[in-house]
């Protein structure tokens, strides 16, 4: 009796074709394609594997098969059902056949060759199938393997074991298939990385969004007290020139404005100032941060990146907190500083750059020097024009001016009104302000958030507050247990944001040990490292 030889309709693979060209996310995509095919009665099991890098290498099935490890056939997808068991469960792809070595055995080989198989009678040829046993209870006869070519390049293998001899036109049809779902999943995998992308690239926006709130937070440089003009003098007077600027500040207190201010009246104003957070940095990736990097000079060097010299070619380049830098890396751009030459990571070519350096810190460098824990000779040529950013506490006379400032940017982007008055001002200016500016901002948005009426109060530790503060208990007279007013969500979370920079800004960033932010919030530090993530929270730079 002749074996019946298995015909996939010409209707169903047109259908198929028409769902697949609609289908945009890769997974869905390749269940439609197996599932589609075992609902042809004589199709007992449909089976997608893909070429990816080998991931359970230890304990693959397959492990006696591969000479080493190396990108294999993941099985990704399956369809089918059993005839003699109605609740085997045929969808598993992490059974024995869950990679096949690319080479090895009929379905690897198809991988390997970019050419199809096909089976008449599997029953005839035991080296087609590991489980003889399984296609002769089945019922299955013949077995079909398309490789999934997209652009000349093998992305998998298609394969179908049927219900009858597997050969002829029902192959040309599998063909057919294949050759679409290859480009498919070729589709699928562009769409992915241009989300992917298309996130990073909206993450990355929001970021410098961020910064530029950030730096526009402060506006210009404000302020009538004489210690501030003292700075806005120093900076009229280097400007022009293209000497290297040391600017020491304690955290908080604006030394990123005062560089962006320094280069905004240079020469270099039109071409780029590039800021480098130096306590940022991974200390394996520093030399790559500053000089770039060629293809292959290290794991995960995937192409070649410019660095920040180079971005910074005719214009400035900030080094912010640059006490952070280890002392290795110091000599190096001891060098590019004195000679502007530079190599690339794991590239022999000298590339000369034209760039102005104007560093910050709130170490003492001096003492650092001393102690050994930075070059004497980098010092000297960073220090060649030395500015001083005074504490907040040392210009009270320009606090309600920084106030006002603050709190007509707070109330347009909180959408609050309210009104500092005279005894909000006296307030302000008997505090301490150990965060300095940036403290008085947060002070000033949170006590915004907060308001009722457009009547201000602040809280200020270690200050008598000009109302109850309100608290982050259950149990506190905060706005919202007072019946007056119910805050929103967004609104809480603002508070919540407040209150966690607040802390940080008072405790210099520091989360653990005495006088860390989790002691003053009364949390452990886990739990505030946790909230500063979620919230999306970063240590600006220096200032």
């Amino acid at each position: 009796m002749a074996t019946p030889e298995f015909q996939l309709p010409f209707e169903s693979v047109r259908g198929l074709l028409l769902e697949l060209a609609r289908e945009r996310d890769l997974e869905p995509l390749l269940q439609l394609a197996v599932g589609r095919l075992v609902e042809q009665p004589e199709v007992a099991l449909a089976r997608i594997w893909l070429i990816r890098e080998g991931d359970i290498c230890e304990s693959c099935p397959r492990r006696a098969e591969c000479a080493q490890f190396i990108p294999c056939l993941h099985l990704v997808v399956s369809a089918g059902q059993s005839l003699v068991d109605p609740d085997a469960d045929w969808t598993r792809i992490n059974g024995d056949f869950c990679r096949f070595p690319i080479g090895q055995r009929k379905v690897g080989r198809v991988a390997s060759t970019a050419d199809a198989v096909c089976a008449e009678d599997i029953s005839s040829d035991a080296s087609w199938i590991l489980r003889p046993e399984w296609a002769e209870r089945e019922g299955i006869l013949g077995f079909g393997g398309q490789p999934l070519i997209h652009h000349g390049e093998v992305l998998g293998v298609l394969g179908a074991f049927v219900r009858g001899s597997f050969c002829g036109e029902a192959l040309g049809s599998l063909r057919m298939l294949a050759d679409h779902i290859a480009a498919a999943i070729a589709n699928a995998r562009a769409f992915e990385e241009n989300a992917r992308l298309r996130k990073q690239l909206e993450l990355e926006n929001e970021y410098l969004r961020d910064e530029l709130n950030d730096v526009q937070a402060f506006g210009e440089i404000l302020g009538v007290s004489a210690a501030i003009r003292e700075v806005e003098e120093q900076v009229e007077q280097v400007a022009p020139t293209d000497a290297s600027v040391l600017i020491l500040g304690e955290s908080g207190t604006g030394k990123e404005l005062v560089a962006r201010e320094i280069h905004q009246r240079s020469d270099r104003s039109a071409q780029p100032m590039i800021r480098v957070n130096c306590a940022s940095v991974p200390k394996e990736l520093y030399e790559s941060e500053f000089f770039g990097h060629v293809k292959g000079a290290f794991t995960g060097a995937v192409k070649d990146r410019v660095g920040r010299f180079a971005a910074a070619d005719g214009g400035t380049l900030f080094l912010d907190e640059v006490g952070e830098i280890p002392l290795e890396l110091q000599s190096k751009l001891l060098r590019v500083l004195q000679e502007g030459q530079y190599e690339r990571v794991g590239d022999d070519r000298t590339r000369t750059v034209d760039v102005r350096v104007v560093a910050a810190t709130n170490r003492d460098l001096a003492v650092e020097v001393k102690e050994g824990r930075f070059r004497e000779d980098l010092y000297y040529r960073l220090n060649v024009f030395p500015i001083e950013v005074p504490p907040l506490r040392k210009r009270s006379d320009d606090i309600p001016l920084l106030a006002k400032h603050f709190l007509e940017r707070g109330a347009q982007k909180l959408k609050r009104e309210a009104s500092l008055s005279s005894e909000n001002a006296a307030q302000l200016k008997g505090y301490d302000w150990p965060g300095n500016v940036r403290e008085l901002q947060n002070v000033i948005e949170r006590a915004l958030i907060t308001s009722k009426g457009g009547r201000l109060r602040f809280h200020l530790p270690g200050s008598e507050p000009a109302a109850p503060a309100p608290s982050f208990t259950p149990a506190a007279e905060g706005p919202a247990a007072s019946g007056d007013e119910v805050l929103t969500d967004a609104a809480i979370r603002e508070i919540e944001r407040a209150n966690l920079l607040a802390a940080l800004n008072r405790a210099d960033w520091k989360i653990y040990g005495t006088g860390g932010a989790a002691e003053l919030l009364g949390l452990r530090p886990t739990t505030v490292s946790s909230r500063i993530q979620r919230l999306g929270l970063e240590r600006p730079g220096g200032r």
